[in-house]
Parts: structure tokens; sequence; C-alpha cells
């Protein structure tokens, strides 16, 4: 999927439109309110398991408040269960292109998560997958994402064949997974406090945007990409307040332009060792007042608010993508504040292993909370 650049070079620099029309917003959008069900239709989800599958296009509002047509895809096992567990799952999608999103590689088979899901779903607990990136993939909005996932969790509740509506509810998620968990987890309390959240599991969360930028934009960094496709993602969310592409030299916009629809892998690829010097015309285009203000709100150490939700934290103590000190204070916040939390430092783990090791911890932790035990705290 592609699409070409913006006549304007200064312009942000939108996904392909998704050529399946499942997709596009009804023209009442507005009238609805966040959670309500737009458009729904079923889905072979087999290859996860014996489940029952549909997708759900579903109002939410985006970064400014507007209303958008979000996506999450459901699966509910064929077992038959009263008041069976709903699972929010959120993927690792750092990614622009609207063809990476959850609904697209799940039914491809090629979401990497798979297993996570199938040992969900054998347990008899329904999943849901959002698209929490949004219809326009604005990757690094995360407070968006916390917002789509809690009004995906409506959406789910809400369809009648799923009989999810007396469910308690979980929510998952590692690194930018964790990052749309996390956010759901600390605006449920005001976002959604008509949701039964039984409990939380959230691991290697990006928790503060202005550290990462600065960590992999300064110097050239071998997952420098990832870091420049999340400032193209939040220009899409916040385009007033992050002129990134009109601070882009050509070489910049040339590679904003490659990876505008590239999922995660190529974005690492194209972006591998390059830093913002070199493809910009300011020392850091994203450390303007405005653009760090932009950081500041998508960051969770700096929300005042706090979960109420039991929830595991974990966290590899030797990461270099996630800086671990953001993490450390977020939860020391969320403990002052009262709420309940279990963090699991992986003592040694960098990002990638920190996140295996720590999965099936996680679904324990959850088994746990659906099972109406007393929920572990280390505050």
């Amino acid at each position: 999927m592609s699409g070409p650049p913006p006549a304007d070079a200064a312009t942000p620099i939108l996904p392909a439109p998704d050529p399946d029309p499942f997709y596009s917003a009804p023209p009442d959008l507005a009238a609805h309110h966040n959670g309500d069900i737009l458009r729904v239709r079923q889905v072979d989800v087999g290859r996860y398991g014996p489940a029952n599958g549909w997708q759900i296009l579903f109002r939410s509002s985006n970064s400014q408040g507007a209303p958008i047509a979000a996506m999450t895809t459901l699966m509910v096992p064929l077992m038959p269960a009263a008041h069976r567990p709903l699972m929010s799952y959120q993927a690792m999608i750092n990614s622009l292109g609207l063809e990476c999103a959850p609904s697209h590689e799940l039914l491809r088979g090629t979401v990497q998560e798979a297993p996570a899901l199938t040992a969900m779903l054998l347990r008899g607990w329904a999943v849901a997958v959002p698209d929490h990136l949004g219809p326009e993939s604005e990757y690094g909005a995360a407070r968006l994402g916390g917002q789509i996932v809690l009004d995906g969790i409506r959406a789910a509740e809400a369809l009648p064949q799923a009989g999810l509506g007396g469910s308690p509810i979980g929510l998952a998620g590692y690194s930018g997974g964790a990052m749309a968990t996390a956010w759901a987890d600390a605006l449920a309390p005001t976002y959604a406090p008509d949701l039964r959240i039984a409990g939380v599991a959230a691991g290697g969360i990006p928790a503060n945007m202005i550290d990462m930028a600065r960590g992999l934009g300064v110097a050239p960094h071998p997952l420098f990409g990832l870091g420049f496709a999340a400032a193209i993602g939040l220009e899409r969310a916040y385009p007033q307040q992050v002129p990134l592409s009109s601070q882009l030299n050509p070489q910049g916009v040339a590679l904003r332009n490659e990876m505008a629809n590239m999922c995660t892998q190529q974005i690492i690829d194209v972006g591998a060792n390059k830093d913002a010097q070199q493809l910009s015309t300011t020392t850091d285009p994203l450390m303007s007042p405005s653009a760090r203000a932009v950081l500041a709100e998508n960051s969770l150490e700096y929300y005042p608010g706090a979960p109420t939700a039991p929830t595991f934290v974990w966290q590899g103590g030797a990461d270099v993508l996630v800086p671990v000190g953001a993490v450390d204070r977020t939860v020391a916040h969320w403990c002052r504040a009262g709420d309940r939390v279990d963090y699991a430092r992986l003592p040694g783990l960098d990002h990638g292993p920190a996140g295996v090791i720590g999965l099936p911890q996680a679904i324990a932790y959850m088994e746990g909370r659906f099972d109406g035990a007393a929920p572990p705290s280390n505050c």
C-alpha cells in the first residue's frame, strides 16, 4: 500500500487510505457516542483457536476530541461460559501504514503476538485486539491509544452476539502496546468509569516521550527510525503543534515520504543509524516549545491521574530503548495515589528479552484477577 506524498513538503504526510470501505466513517459519525458500534462483520479467526470472530467499527475521539471511526477485532471462544473474561490486548504496532494495523495482521496470520492470543483464548477468555493507532496510524499519540482501547472495550461489550455484557475486563500489552494499555489504565477512572476493569498488565512502557526523543534522535542510533516514525505520527495527530515537515531538509522529506506507509521492521531498517540533525534544518525538530508540550501530553509520567485497577508492570532492568527511570517514577506516582501495583524489574534484560520473559507472568497475573484473588502489590 502506498500513496503519493503531499504536494507541499511542509504538509503532514498521511497514510494511504484503507481500500476496504468497511473502515470508512459513516456520515453520521458525530451523532454517535464514544464506544457506539458503527458497523460489524464476522471474520475467520480459527487460526488462533476455536473461536468466533468479529471486526467492529466504533466511535472514538482523536487527540483533539473530534469524533473518529476506530476498529477492534473481537475473538470469543466457542466453549460456552457465563461472564467470561474480556481481555483487550494491545499489539506492538510501531508503524505508520494502515496495512500494518492488527485488524489486517490478524487475518493475514502475521501478528507477532499470536501465541499469546491463543494462550488467552484457550483459557476461555474473549480477546479484543484494537487498532489503537487510530484511522490515520498516529504512532506516538499515546493518549489517543488509551482512548481507543477503552472505547473498543465498550463496543465489544455492546455486541449482542458476543455475550460479554457482564464480563470482567482486563488489559495487557508490551512496548508500543503497553503505551496504549497503560494510558487506558490511567484514563479509565475519568474517561470510562463505566468499565469494570479487574486488572491490567503492561510491560516495557514508553512512559516519557521527551526522554525517548532525546535517546533516539540526538546521535546516530540503530533504532532512530522508530523515533522518526513517532514524530511523523505525532505530526499527524497535532499538525499545528508539531510542524515536523516544515523543519525537514530534502533528505528528511525523502525519508518521511519513504516511511509514510511502512510497518515496524521496514521503519527500523531505513532509519538505522541516522539522527535528527542529518534530516532537519534545526538542531532538533521535536524540542520546540509546542512540540515538547505535545510530547509531555503523551508522556504517562506527567499525567496527574492514576489507575484504580490492580496493575502488573514488568520492565527490563537493562532496557536501552525505554528509559527505565521514567517507568520507576510512574509506578511510584501510581503507588502514592493508592493503586495496587506489582512491579517486576527484570535485572539484566534488554527490551526484547524482557517482553518474552515477562509475558507468561502477565498472563498468570491476569488469571488471578479474573479468579478474584487478592491482587499482590509491592508499592
